[in-house]
């Protein structure tokens, strides 16, 4: 059975990656925020895009990303 690359959308044939159940070219699995080259089994994934372990910890780890969903208020004490 020929799996298709989910980055470009062309078959993967010989030479593939397989990693989180997709096969990838070798060439086409790079991280979606720095363009890394990533190893199969070595990243981390988001709405089916790469990452390296960086660039997810800092776009989705415990403070990363957290300006796009708050708005930082004043705090005021009321008396």
């Amino acid at each position: 059975m020929v799996g298709y690359c989910p980055i470009c959308g062309k078959p993967v044939y010989f030479g593939k990656k397989r990693s989180l159940g997709r096969d990838y070219h070798p060439l086409c699995l790079k991280c979606h925020v720095c363009n890394r080259q990533l190893t199969a089994g070595q990243h981390a994934e988001h709405d089916e895009k790469p990452y390296c372990s960086y660039c997810y910890i800092k776009e989705f780890g415990p403070r990363g990303n957290t300006r796009k969903y708050f708005r930082l208020r004043p705090y005021t004490l009321s008396d």
